[in-house]
C-alpha cells in the first residue's frame, strides 16, 4: 500500500501529532524528482507526502498545452505505479492554489476523486491545498467551507492557509512584514467556520513569520512558539485540546531549534521545495562544469555521448535530492517511523 488510503493518511497524521514529528512534504516537478523523493523517504525509513504546485502541474502538463489538471493527474497515476517498488507509504497532495486557479486545478481534481470514490476506488490525491491568503479572511473561509464539503465527499483532507506566507511561490507573493503572524482571533474564526473535525478534517497553514524562498540570517523572524498560543486560545474557547494539525510553510533554512518548537506545538507537515530544488540542481552543475568539453561540441569536436546522456547527470541529480530528503526526515523526526 505505497499510496496511502484515506484511512491510512489519517493514521499517518495522527501518528505524527502524537509522536511530535512531521512529514516532509516534497514538491516535485517530474518523474525524476518524484523518484528522488520516494528514494529519500525509503532510505530514511520514513513515510511522507509528495506534492505538486500549480506551476509544477503546469510544467508536468507539457509546454505545448500547459494544462495543470493533465500534469497533476499524469504524475499521480505514475506515482501509483512506481511507488509500489518503495517500502514506504506516501500521500499525494496539491500545493498552493489561489482563488483564480481553483477552477483550473483543485475543483476539477476534487471532481475526479469524487467520481473515483463513487466507483468504489480511493481518491487520486489524498489532500489538496486552498491558498486564500490573498483574500479577506471572511472570503477565504467561505470558500474553505465549500471546498471542505467537496473534499469530505471525495474522502480527501483539505489544507487551508488563512494568513500570508511571505516571499513568492508560483506567482503568489506577500511582503515580509507584521502581517505574517496569525492571531488567536484568526484561529478562532477559522474554527467557527470550518469546525474542529466534525465538518471534515483539515490541515492549517498558520503564519508565524514564514517566508518562501531563501533569505540570509536576520531577514526572517520566525516565531513558532506562536502556534502554542493558537492551540491554547482555540482550546480554551471550544474545549478541545491541541485542536489544529499545523503545516509549516516557508521552512527552507530554518534552524533546528525553530523546527523543534514547531513540532512540539502541533506541526505534522513541513513543505520543502527551495532546498530540494538546489539539492537536485547542484550535482548537475558540477557535472556540466567538470565535463565541459564532453557535454558540449567544442571547437568542432563531437563531445562525449556518455557525458551528455541525461541519464548520467540525472542519476546524480536524483541522488542529491534524495539525500536532502533523508536530511529533512531526520530534522523532522520522521526517520524510522514508517508504518510497518
Amino acid at each position: 500500500m505505497p499510496i496511502a488510503t484515506p484511512e491510512v493518511y489519517n493514521e499517518m497524521l495522527d501518528r505524527a501529532k502524537a509522536g511530535k514529528f512531521a512529514y516532509p512534504a516534497i514538491n516535485v516537478t517530474s518523474s525524476q524528482t518524484l523518484h528522488a523523493a520516494l528514494r529519500g523517504f525509503a532510505e530514511a525509513e520514513s513515510d511522507g507526502i509528495i506534492q505538486i504546485s500549480t506551476g509544477g502541474a503546469e510544467f508536468l502538463g507539457g509546454q505545448h498545452n500547459k494544462d495543470m489538471v493533465t500534469g497533476a493527474v499524469a504524475l499521480a497515476e505514475f506515482a501509483h505505479i512506481v511507488a509500489a517498488k518503495y517500502d514506504i507509504t506516501v500521500a499525494l497532495h496539491t500545493d498552493h492554489c489561489p482563488k483564480d486557479k481553483l477552477d483550473g486545478y483543485v475543483r476539477p481534481l476534487l471532481d475526479i476523486s469524487a467520481e473515483r470514490v463513487a466507483r468504489g476506488l480511493n481518491p487520486l490525491f489524498q489532500s489538496h491545498m486552498w491558498d486564500g491568503s490573498a483574500e479577506t479572511l471572511a472570503d477565504n473561509l467561505a470558500i474553505g467551507q465549500e471546498l471542505l464539503a467537496k473534499a469530505v465527499a471525495a474522502k480527501i483532507i483539505l489544507e487551508v492557509e488563512i494568513t500570508p506566507t511571505g516571499g513568492e511561490e508560483d506567482g503568489v507573493s506577500h511582503e515580509i512584514n507584521d502581517e505574517l503572524y496569525t492571531t488567536v482571533e484568526d484561529a478562532i474564526r477559522t474554527a467557527e467556520a470550518l469546525g474542529l473535525g466534525e465538518k471534515g478534517r483539515y490541515l492549517l497553514a498558520a503564519s508565524f513569520g514564514n517566508v518562501h524562498g531563501v533569505y540570509k540570517p536576520g531577514n526572517v523572524v520566525l516565531r513558532p512558539e506562536l502556534l502554542k498560543d493558537l492551540q491554547a486560545g482555540v482550546a480554551e474557547k471550544f474545549g478541545k485540546a491541541s485542536p489544529f494539525d499545523f503545516v509549516f510553510h516557508g521552512g527552507s533554512g530554518s534552524t533546528a531549534e525553530e523546527i523543534a518548537t514547531a513540532l512540539e506545538n502541533g506541526v505534522v507537515k513541513m513543505n520543502l521545495d527551495t532546498d530540494t530544488q538546489y539539492a537536485f540542481t547542484r550535482p548537475v552543475v558540477d557535472h556540466m562544469f567538470t565535463n565541459y568539453a564532453g557535454v558540449l561540441k567544442v571547437d568542432g569536436e563531437v563531445g562525449t555521448k556518455s557525458k551528455y546522456d541525461p541519464r548520467t547527470w540525472g542519476k546524480a541529480a536524483e541522488a542529491g535530492m534524495a539525500a536532502r530528503v533523508v536530511e529533512a526526515c531526520a530534522n523532522l523526526r520522521s526517520a524510522g517511523t514508517k508504518i510497518k
